[in-house]
């Protein structure tokens, strides 16, 4: 299951996580987002339990989005214990978020 962050709820859910973190930057006007967006899905029920997978509408909440000077949507980050450890701009395969998300766990 993917979760919806905010500005609000960032902090708490990506930062202070036990598990991996993924998070999709993406606008609801984004083509490319709207490609990787059922990627994303699967990879949350593929996961599981072991990986947060996250999205965050960059219109919406702008300041996570400008701490992590997100210019080019879709962005994937990924996080551990609360740091950013790799990230993949564009509408890339799910094989390449899966080859960067994998040596996380």
């Amino acid at each position: 299951m993917t979760v919806d962050v905010t500005d609000a709820t960032f902090d708490a859910v990506v930062l202070q996580s036990d598990k991996p973190v993924l998070v999709d930057f993406w606008a609801e006007w984004c083509g490319p987002c709207r490609v990787i967006g059922p990627l994303v899905k699967e990879i949350s029920e593929e996961y599981g339990e072991r990986v947060v997978v996250t999205k965050l509408d960059v219109d919406s909440n702008p300041a996570v989005t400008q701490k992590f000077s997100i210019r080019n949507i879709p962005t994937v980050l990924f996080f551990k214990n609360g740091q950013v450890v790799d990230k993949a701009v564009g509408a890339v395969p799910k094989s390449h978020l899966v080859g960067k998300l994998t040596p996380l766990l």
